[in-house]
């Protein structure tokens, strides 16, 4: 009997056990952390080893060529995987294009005290140390410099361009994307897409902070692509057919919405006068604190589809939204839109955006053009 628990215990125990569960998750996410925080770490110290090596006479830069070859070859007897010619490659370009995180190489930074300690010591300390994600994706602390995987940073190398590299670095980090999520965004073109609609200053800021949603206009791009529905497959797809897609696929839509979004409702009916009508997907902004309502349009965007929206978006101002809470969005997706009606048909002020979506991966290359003319014609018109 001594076992029996009170009434009060099983609350009790169940608080317990969350508490444990989410100690448990905590560490495990730690662990995979501090093994590729170390992992970033060396291989960055290798880059800095060989590219110092190699720039330290002729003599040496003499058989440069081999060193790779030679050094894989002894570091592969000992080490096994993972010092092919290639990576030792991967680990040069990786120093030469971070080397100015760090002003002072990590055995530098040791206190005075502390100069017998080695690098292997240091490695060690850094393990247990959590990644602080920090905005601008930098800090004097060496175990928050690199806030992702060696995996992340192989594939952000490919990206030339070094603002559009920090952008995504610092996205991946502070939304915590998988490699196949900063692939899949990077296809997809969403720093240009973003960019887009912003000057030269809200551009750099990309490159500085990230994606910062301080207003609704903030959280737009165009187009969206929603390539992960798999409709472009189908001849003929109604409305219907593209919002169970998405319901589907809701967490890839998620992403592909952006920042502080939650998932409330389907076809949310709205009476009045004893008449019904639905708005396609109803979305939370936590970090906008809005209600943001989605209607699909497969075909061309008609004024009765702007009036419908307002309409929707009126009544979740007057009847749902609390008080303490911003305004609704109200955002229109459709194949095709006229710039000029949805200007003629709402108000200067309405929190109503008509946007188009694609179904296919965007060229990379026509989106990057587009924002080189975009960024000329601002320049030009000053």
């Amino acid at each position: 009997m001594g076992n029996r628990l009170s009434p009060s215990e099983p609350e009790n125990l169940q608080v317990l056990t969350a508490k444990l569960r989410e100690l448990i998750r905590t560490s495990r996410q730690l662990v995979v952390r501090s093994v590729n925080t170390v992992q970033v770490l060396t291989n960055f110290e290798i880059g800095r080893h060989i590219v110092e090596f190699e720039q330290q006479g002729r003599r040496r830069a003499e058989y440069g060529r081999n060193l790779l070859k030679r050094l894989s070859n002894d570091l592969t007897a000992e080490f096994g995987k993972g010092f092919s010619e290639a990576n030792l490659k991967l680990m040069r370009q990786f120093y030469l294009l971070y080397h100015d995180r760090i002003g002072q190489t990590l055995s530098d930074q040791l206190p005075a005290k502390q100069k017998s300690q080695t690098l292997s010591d240091l490695l060690r300390k850094s393990g247990t140390l959590s990644r602080k994600a920090t905005t601008s994706g930098r800090s004097s602390d060496n175990s928050s410099v690199f806030t992702l995987s060696w995996s992340h940073y192989v594939f952000l190398m490919t990206v030339n361009n070094a603002e559009e590299r920090s952008f995504y670095e610092i996205e991946a980090t502070q939304q915590n994307w998988s490699l196949r999520e900063l692939k899949r965004q990077y296809n997809s073109g969403l720093y240009e897409r973003l960019a887009l609609s912003r000057d030269k200053e809200g551009i750099n800021n990309l490159a500085k902070e990230g994606q910062i949603i301080s207003r609704p206009e903030d959280m737009l791009k165009e187009p969206y692509v929603l390539e992960f529905l798999g409709l472009e497959e189908k001849e003929k797809y109604s409305e219907s057919d593209l919002e169970t897609a998405i319901i589907d696929k809701l967490e890839q839509f998620l992403l592909e919405l952006g920042k502080g979004f939650l998932f409330e409702a389907r076809q949310k009916r709205l009476t009045f006068d004893e008449e019904h009508f639905f708005v396609d997907l109803v979305f939370y902004n936590r970090i906008l604190r809005c209600y943001v309502l989605i209607d699909l349009k497969i075909g061309k965007l008609t004024h009765q589809d702007l009036g419908q929206m307002q309409m929707y978006v009126n009544y979740f101002d007057r009847f749902v939204k609390m008080d303490e809470e911003n305004s609704t969005v109200g955002i229109i997706l459709c194949k095709q839109k006229n710039d000029a009606l949805v200007e003629i048909t709402l108000p200067r002020d309405a929190n109503i955006h008509a946007k188009e979506y694609q179904l296919y991966l965007p060229d990379k290359e026509v989106l990057r053009q587009k924002l080189m003319d975009w960024t000329a014609e601002q320049e030009g018109g000053r």
